[in-house]
């Protein structure tokens, strides 16, 4: 029993040494480095009375990123625009408007939706009676109309005739179908020609036939325009001299 309290006495004082050497340690390594504390890490200077805006402020962080390049908006593409083919009366021919004057290039007229388009290479009388007749396409047919007058409200095939050919400034006054079978000289003129018969005349100006009969059907409709030409057998063909 003496003997255990006596090594338990030994251990007690061994272990009691061995806190005492370890805490010299420390305190030695304490001394040789001042201003660092536990582990190594250096500490910072405290003063009292020091603001804690005094103390060194760390650095910013700075953090970098990438910008994307802004890449070049595509210039727009215009339209395709379609062209209206659907009107075969006319094809491939470049049209001026002037106005209530419709022009198009070139030596023949052409034809769009009623309205004739005079050619740019006719002569002006020509011009002006296709302009002039423009504005009877919608007039009906009149049996003796355009004879009184050259002024209507409305128009049969010898008056219509007889109305270009006064504003072409080769007519004073009306003539009947059965007159303008005498009328200037025979044959197809350069931009006027009269096809006329006994009860009907009709013509082609600058390629363009001037009628009041629409032959898809054969009604008398009044003044119109038509690209297509039609059957001159049994017609005396006449134009008036130098046209």
């Amino acid at each position: 029993m003496a003997a255990g309290n006596v090594r338990s006495g030994l251990r007690f004082t061994a272990l009691i040494v061995v806190i005492l050497a370890c805490l010299a340690s420390v305190r030695a390594q304490e001394r040789e480095s001042p201003g660092h504390g536990a582990f190594g890490v250096p500490l910072q200077p405290f003063l009292a009375g020091q603001s804690a805006s005094d103390s060194t402020r760390p650095e910013p962080m700075r953090v970098a990123y990438y910008a994307p390049r802004a890449q070049p908006t595509p210039a727009p593409r215009a339209a395709a625009v379609e062209e209206d083919n659907d009107d075969a009366e006319i094809a491939n021919e470049s049209a001026i408007v002037h106005s209530n004057r419709p022009m198009v290039e070139g030596s023949r007229a052409v034809l769009r939706n009623g309205i004739a388009y005079a050619p740019s290479e006719a002569p002006d009388n020509i011009k002006n009676a296709i302009w002039a007749l423009n504005s009877l396409r919608q007039k009906p047919y009149v049996w003796g109309g355009g004879h009184g007058s050259f002024n209507d409200h409305g128009y049969d095939c010898s008056g219509a005739v007889s109305f270009a050919l006064h504003y072409a400034g080769l007519l004073d006054a009306p003539l009947p179908s059965s007159d303008l079978r005498h009328y200037g000289r025979r044959g197809r003129g350069r931009w006027i020609t009269v096809y006329s018969r006994d009860g009907h005349a009709f013509a082609i100006i600058a390629g363009l036939r001037l009628d009041t009969t629409d032959m898809r059907d054969g009604d008398a409709v009044g003044p119109r325009w038509y690209a297509e030409g039609r059957d001159t057998r049994r017609f005396v063909a006449r134009h008036p001299a130098g046209w």
